[in-house]
């Protein structure tokens, strides 16, 4: 097996959609990444026989021998390492996996990438909508796809909204360029900070009464940012693969969001009261500490798969987005918690 370029998927191994853009059908498909030039064989055909075809006329993919029917119905996978392994008037049909992993034509390129690591495979089949054999997506192609997602995701999280295969043009394209995929997100934060203007103002009475109030403010949401921030970089791609309910993983990041409130809060409290000399006051920050974690990791999973749901990439969650909402909720519990306890 060839070894990839890394920067792109190397000529010898794109797959002829990439090469012809009139072959191309949905950029994001694992139609796109499969070569059809794979070993083919039929269920009686022996070892030797495919061996001999092999050499005769070589694959651009070689991992995989695709057994098919007559109809070219992909019927079962025989990996090449255990075809070789195998006496040679064994009949192909009798050892081909039936259950080999594939995936549809029409399947987006991150799930193909995703079952291929999850199977520890080099290369997966496709198949059409009524089992043809359209191809294999080959290690080559999978890695570029991986490589492709790792990028995208980083400038999602970042808040960019145009991903960039490349880092070199990301960081020398045209300023205005650059304004324009990063704005948005931001235009958006500007409208979070004003609604966090008017949270603060709408509790001007208790920071007049005790200004030290205010000195946790920072640290509060900084936190916040930061438990929620460890939840989107699991829920991400952790959702894709999960099988477990919904309400189980927000359970469980609530429970464990609550867990990271406590022991936080419990490190502050004493220490708050040793600053300030003021009980209620500590018991308050430690008190929205709790709180904030729960909510951080509680929005921090419910955003990406709210917005995986409506048809968008999770990854939209996470960043900017999530940022405002975790920022907002937990600056209004801070305030009503020491409006109940402090005041």
């Amino acid at each position: 097996m060839s070894h990839p370029n890394p920067s792109a998927t190397p000529a010898a191994t794109r797959p002829r959609t990439e090469q012809d853009p009139r072959a191309s059908r949905h950029n994001e498909t694992a139609a796109r990444h499969a070569v059809a030039d794979v070993p083919r064989a039929r269920p009686d055909q022996t070892v030797a026989e495919v061996l001999d075809a092999l050499l005769a006329q070589p694959s651009e993919c070689i991992d995989l021998v695709c057994v098919l029917d007559a109809g070219d119905h992909l019927v079962g996978v025989v990996p090449l390492a255990a075809l070789l392994a195998l006496p040679r008037d064994t009949r192909v049909g009798q050892v081909a996996n039936l259950h080999f992993p594939k995936v549809h034509d029409e399947t987006d390129q991150e799930r193909v990438a995703s079952l291929a690591l999850h199977h520890e495979l080099s290369a997966i089949p496709v198949t059409d909508a009524q089992g043809r054999l359209v191809g294999v997506v080959p290690a080559p192609a999978l890695l570029h796809i991986l490589r492709r997602e790792h990028v995208e995701d980083i400038h999602r999280f970042a808040g960019i909204t145009r991903e960039t295969l490349h880092a070199r043009e990301a960081i020398e394209e045209p300023p205005l360029r650059r304004l324009r995929h990063r704005l948005p997100w931001l235009l958006l934060g500007l409208v979070g900070s004003v609604l966090a203007t008017f949270i603060v103002v709408r509790f001007e009475r208790a920071l007049s009464v005790n200004p030290a109030i205010a000195f946790f403010v920072p640290g509060l949401v900084y936190l916040a940012d930061a438990i929620g921030t460890q939840t989107e970089a699991v829920a991400v791609r952790g959702l894709s693969l999960s099988h477990a309910r919904l309400s189980t993983l927000i359970g469980g990041e609530l429970r464990t969001g609550v867990l990271i409130g406590l022991v936080l809060g419990g490190l502050t409290l004493p220490a708050v009261w040793l600053a300030f000399g003021d009980w209620s006051l500590a018991f308050a920050v430690s008190g929205a500490l709790v709180a904030a974690g729960g909510i951080a990791t509680t929005i921090g999973l419910a955003l990406p798969w709210l917005l995986g749901r409506l048809g968008s990439d999770p990854a939209y969650g996470s960043g900017p987005l999530a940022t405002i909402v975790q920022d907002l909720l937990s600056l209004l519990t801070y305030f009503l918690i020491v409006s109940a306890v402090v005041l």
